[in-house]
């Protein structure tokens, strides 16, 4: 029998890429890095949405995240309508 765990390394590497892509998008005010890091995230936050604690409001970090990203395409947006 493998005791290698597919599932569990694909977590894994969702919570790694959204935490990655989280840092790198709030260091750079990158909107694309917020998107991805909201999709990534998502799995995760729905695992989490089925608890009965405290870790059921872990769930609402995507919108916390799509709201951030909202704001910095908003952001970019209106720098390129002043620039030209």
């Amino acid at each position: 029998m493998s005791t290698f765990n597919l599932v569990g390394f694909l977590w894994q590497v969702s919570v790694v890429v959204a935490l990655i892509a989280f840092l790198y998008g709030l260091m750079n005010r990158s909107w694309v890095s917020m998107l991805i890091s909201f999709t990534t995230s998502l799995p995760f936050a729905y695992y989490l949405n089925g608890a009965e604690n405290v870790w059921r409001l872990v769930a609402l970090t995507p919108i916390a995240l799509l709201s951030i990203t909202f704001y910095f395409w908003k952001m970019r947006r209106k720098h390129r309508l002043y620039t030209r």
